[in-house]
């Protein structure tokens, strides 16, 4: 049976207590070749501090004598590099430095971190060092010439770890506090204390007895304010050989739901079963610039295993798809919706069927900028990349990079997010909850749509967008009804028969044992000009007064139409076992909607 290492990051413990690994290592002469000085960036929670835990394993003079019960039986272990066990290894990890508070007791947290990790490489390489190493617990930068002195004065050069480098910088700036400019400021500008030591970083480079420096995170933020300070660092994050260095392969899902699958004794066909629902919910990351749709991507690791060792568990798939670990994630949305146009783009970003477009991703995200540049769509949906919730999507005909939503859990969060902004008040939704599951439960859409004419039509008509039309209308349904989306795949633009259906959701398969329904909605947009009548008048009309006028007619015969072809297709995959309703919803500028159940 495998045994799954959810939340573990030390490859020494998943080495030496048998839990599953996925190899990388034979990426690790790659590594080497690719510089000394490297940046490595990935969304939260995809392996990175693994990575480096692996790396310190491998590189570590003090585990030479582990090497063959940690790497023996994984591919470097069979063509090992000149370099393994050759190193004094020293980590630091900036997600445990505390970002509260004034300049002084931040610079005074990043000391103290700093002074332990050093401390602790005192003790660890007491047998080796020839010199003792004075800790300043005032000065970290005093304490870091130290310690290299005495690597100096040894065979040994050192290789220096630095894990989630911006993490504290990003928890700073996102904190929203009134003094965050100045407080960043003064630890990156002039002599701040953080520039300071990566100045004295850049200098160890040069003879001083530091050799290699691997540094992870999950954006280029911080570099951007160092500049002249630490600007030897090579970014290796979109090279193609690096694209799966963090996050599992498909077919590595594939082998460990076989195994998970034998392991409960259930039928052969759950494997293929299970996939498909891992694949809809995790996969869909492409970290390199492709020409054209990218034929492989990556799935999150932590989602994986989190459904991963519940199945093995309970033979059965998780309720919530969502792990509760990356909750942190609701804050960037957060966070990226208040910004100036951040609302807008999560919005376009929904539209299943435009990807959001810019001419280059941006990699320099400075403080100033943070707080102070325009928040033009290539700055917000470069900052989406970076926090995971868009991904490569290939290029377009024009050259242009396309970025879309990576899969149906990030979906979630974006419909959260934008369900919060739409409906700020807690019982609005309620309500929209009740009215959705209300549809999910007995097919009625009418209330659905009377709270979507009484809550979300005059909000919507507000927004400064060209595309304010029924992709609008669609997103706003989609936002609704992913509250129940612990029962269904909620799909927009669903492939069929060679068109794409606007909404459709599709009841999970482990979830086919409840009464729920599968729903298949068309969306029409009409302009009030297109009916000849003004808003007021659009809103006095009753509902069949509206139902009945030419154009709404013509719409709702459109989408009649559209809706058997799609009904037919899903018949045809999904069999006897769908209980399939399907509807148009006709928008009438944003004053009023239509809505007809077309079964």
């Amino acid at each position: 049976m495998l045994k799954f290492p959810y939340g573990i990051s030390d490859f020494h413990t998943l080495m030496t207590e048998n839990y599953f690994y996925v190899d990388r290592t034979s990426l690790l002469p790659e590594i080497e070749e690719a510089g000394k000085q490297l940046l490595f960036l990935r969304p939260r929670r995809f392996g990175k501090s693994l990575l480096l835990s692996m790396l310190e394993n491998y590189y570590d003079v003090a585990k030479a004598e582990e090497f063959d019960k940690l790497f023996g039986h994984l591919a470097i272990g069979k063509q090992p590099t000149p370099k393994h066990n050759q190193y004094f290894v020293m980590k630091w990890d900036f997600s445990m430095i505390r970002a509260t508070g004034e300049v002084a007791s931040i610079q005074q947290a990043l000391y103290n971190h700093i002074n332990g990790c050093i401390e602790h490489f005192s003790q660890f390489y007491r047998d080796q060092l020839k010199t003792p190493i004075v800790c300043d617990p005032n000065d970290a930068v005093y304490s870091l010439q130290s310690l290299l002195t005495a690597v100096s004065q040894t065979p040994y050069r050192l290789y220096l770890l630095i894990d989630e480098y911006d993490n504290f910088a990003n928890e700073l700036m996102m904190g929203n506090h009134p003094v965050t400019d100045r407080r960043y400021q003064t630890l990156l500008y002039g002599e701040g204390a953080l520039k300071t030591l990566f100045k004295v970083v850049k200098a160890a480079s040069s003879g001083q007895g530091l050799d290699r420096v691997l540094m992870t995170g999950i954006s280029p933020v911080v570099l951007s304010d160092l500049t002249n300070a630490y600007n030897i660092a090579k970014n290796i994050y979109f090279e193609e050989e690096f694209q799966d260095l963090c996050g599992f392969r498909e077919d590595e899902i594939q082998a460990m739901l076989t195994q998970v699958v034998k392991d409960c004794g259930l039928s052969p066909d759950r494997v293929t079963d299970a996939l498909n629902l891992m694949r809809t919910f995790y996969n869909g990351y492409c970290f390199r610039i492709t020409e054209g749709p990218p034929n492989s991507l990556v799935y999150n690791p932590t989602m994986s295993l989190y459904f991963l060792e519940y199945f093995q568990k309970h033979c059965r798939y998780p309720r919530q798809m969502l792990d509760h670990n990356l909750a942190m994630d609701r804050a960037k949305l957060a966070y990226i919706s208040q910004l100036p146009n951040g609302e807008s783009l999560l919005w376009q970003a929904l539209r299943e069927e435009s990807s959001v477009l810019i001419d280059q991703l941006s990699d320099r995200f400075g403080v100033e900028d943070m707080l102070n540049a325009v928040k033009d769509q290539t700055f917000i949906a470069s900052l989406l990349y970076y926090f995971g919730v868009l991904t490569f999507n290939g290029d377009t005909p024009y050259g242009q990079l396309s970025l879309k939503i990576p899969n149906l859990v990030s979906r979630q969060l974006y419909a959260e997010q934008l369900r919060e902004r739409l409906l700020p008040g807690l019982s609005e939704r309620e309500e929209a909850t009740r009215v959705a599951r209300l549809v999910c439960q007995t097919g009625e859409l009418q209330p659905l749509c009377q709270f979507t004419e009484q809550h979300c039509l005059n909000r919507l008509d507000n927004r400064d967008s060209p595309w304010a039309n029924e992709l609008t209308l669609k997103t706003a349904f989609l936002t609704l009804l992913s509250s129940q989306d612990v029962f269904y795949f909620v799909d927009s633009e669903t492939v069929l028969s060679r068109q794409y259906a606007d909404l459709t959701l599709l009841v999970r398969p482990d979830m086919r044992k409840y009464q729920l329904l599968d729903l298949l909605l068309e969306f029409k947009y009409l302009k009030l000009g297109d009916v000849n009548l003004s808003g007021q008048a659009v809103r006095e009309l009753t509902g069949e007064a509206l139902s009945q006028l030419k154009p709404v007619i013509e719409k709702r015969t459109q989408a009649r139409t559209q809706l058997q072809t799609y009904r037919s297709t899903l018949q045809a995959r999904y069999g006897e076992g769908l209980r399939l309703h399907s509807y148009s919803v006709v928008a009438i500028g944003f004053e009023r909607l239509v809505c007809e159940a077309m079964d």
